[in-house]
């Protein structure tokens, strides 16, 4: 592999991502990030950027919220884009139902990248043990943090921080096993940064 290549829905997956990517995978990897103007800009052009991706040996990741519509639905539509676009061995995964239930099945992340403190304390609550239920996670998020949560910033602040085996959410630890089959893991990742200053350096460098 020379290359991993996501697509995207939007920015905040990304800024979400450069917090995951440094931790897991190895040095020397290059990342590339296609970033679409939403979901349906996403399934719109897909084909075509994929088609057009003629790197020798890239290995693609398309990643987008569920929403309200039914996850084997849209991961199926997804997986056929992929082979319309000549890349029928594309890792496909659906944040069940928006990006936002994994920030709430870590708090301790949310706690340390917003800076709220004791934040995780309430993590047992019966809705935060399993946050791929709820339908309207972004709201939970920010009346959790009293609207501290910001899209993009916020994505950039936790990801940072978010335990990469974590469990509470199936559908994070399913990203999480997917990528490890498409690059080998790095022997120090701990599901947490060095230091923060470690750490945005790295995201700089990238």
């Amino acid at each position: 592999m020379t290359e991993l290549v996501f697509l995207l829905e939007e920015s905040s997956t990304r800024a979400m991502l450069e917090g995951v990517i440094p931790r897991l995978f190895p040095e020397g990897v290059a990342v590339r990030y296609i970033v679409f103007e939403g979901k349906q800009d996403l399934e719109k052009q897909m084909v075509l950027k994929l088609k057009g991706y003629l790197v020798p040996g890239a290995a693609f990741v398309v990643l987008r919220d569920q929403d309200a519509e039914e996850c084997v639905a849209v991961k199926r539509r997804l997986e056929k884009s992929c082979r319309d676009g000549g890349k029928p061995n594309a890792l496909v995964r659906i944040a069940c139902r928006e990006l936002e239930s994994w920030y709430l099945a870590d708090l301790k992340a949310v706690e340390k990248g917003l800076g709220i403190e004791k934040l995780s304390d309430q993590q047992n609550k019966a809705k935060f043990r399993m946050p791929d239920r709820l339908a309207n996670a972004s709201e939970e998020l920010e009346k959790l943090t009293d609207d501290a949560y910001q899209k993009v910033a916020g994505c950039r602040a936790i990801g940072m921080y978010l335990d990469l085996t974590n469990q509470r959410s199936p559908s994070f630890a399913t990203l999480i096993k997917g990528l490890k089959k498409l690059v080998p893991v790095h022997p120090a990742a701990t599901g947490e940064p060095e230091s923060d200053e470690e750490s945005v350096d790295r995201l700089h460098e990238r």
